[in-house]
């Protein structure tokens, strides 16, 4: 398991906005460093179009590699880009992300610094024949693997896991409204996709839940104890007998 630093996520959480490319790297490193220092798993990040061109692609893939990321991705849209499950995307020529691909993979300091992966938007701008070619393309120009987005139909999803049999392929379950059929991760993997990203699932229900306690408040309601943590639950999920050890480890 990996954590998802997912622009769509990030986006709306941290900053309260919707996913138009109103955010790029200098924010994302930020809120990528707050994710990375409060949990130990490794972590995935969305790096959007790469916030330029090869030059920029390069620096944000060093980036990364310095906070010590475990892998990336970058998408082919052409800017402003925006969250790969909303309509009327645009991608760029097929060449231009395929130099984006060798100036990422060149950027590492060494092959397995940083995992990555190239996705493609092609799929609803261009059709699935040419989505396919793309994804032949990333991988011939060394991403490590490829996650075509958008698939709207069981029948999308496994023509896409029947072409790159063998490659490592992702996908988004995007819970909540998003344009691929659910599936659990047991049938997706029967399907040929190895990553499956959840960017959504437990950020709708953590809103939703902050809406019911807002309009409790507002209504005079006392917090009810089915729908929360109590106090000490929460410490316990923050580490605070951790913190308690160190404290009387060191203190004089």
């Amino acid at each position: 398991m990996k954590r998802l630093a997912g622009g769509f996520a990030l986006v709306g959480a941290r900053y309260c906005q919707p996913d138009i490319d109103l955010i790029h790297l200098g924010e994302r490193r930020a809120a990528v460093r707050d994710i990375m220092a409060g949990s130990s798993l490794p972590v995935l990040v969305d790096l959007d179009d790469g916030y330029g061109d090869v030059k920029n692609v390069t620096f944000a893939v060093r980036c990364m590699e310095a906070m010590r990321v475990s892998a990336v991705f970058i998408e082919d849209q052409r800017a402003p880009k925006k969250c790969g499950q909303l309509d009327d995307k645009e991608v760029i020529p097929a060449d231009e992300m395929v130099a984006k691909i060798r100036a990422a993979t060149a950027a590492r300091s060494s092959p397995g610094a940083v995992y990555f992966i190239a996705r493609t938007d092609a799929l609803e701008a261009e059709g699935m024949r040419k989505a396919l070619k793309r994804g032949e393309q990333y991988l011939e120009a060394g991403a490590d693997a490829l996650y075509v987005e958008g698939p709207r139909d069981d029948k999308e999803l496994e023509e896409i896991g029947k072409t790159f049999k063998g490659a490592a392929l992702a996908t988004t379950m995007m819970e909540g409204g998003g344009k691929t059929p659910w599936h659990p991760p047991s049938e997706f993997a029967e399907m040929g996709y190895s990553m499956i990203l959840y960017p959504t699932s437990i950020l709708f229900r953590a809103a939703r839940a902050m809406e019911r306690a807002v309009a409790d408040l507002r209504a005079g309601r006392r917090l009810d104890m089915k729908e929360a943590m109590s106090k000490d639950e929460f410490m316990k999920l923050v580490g605070l007998e951790y913190w308690q050890g160190v404290e009387k480890k060191f203190h004089p």
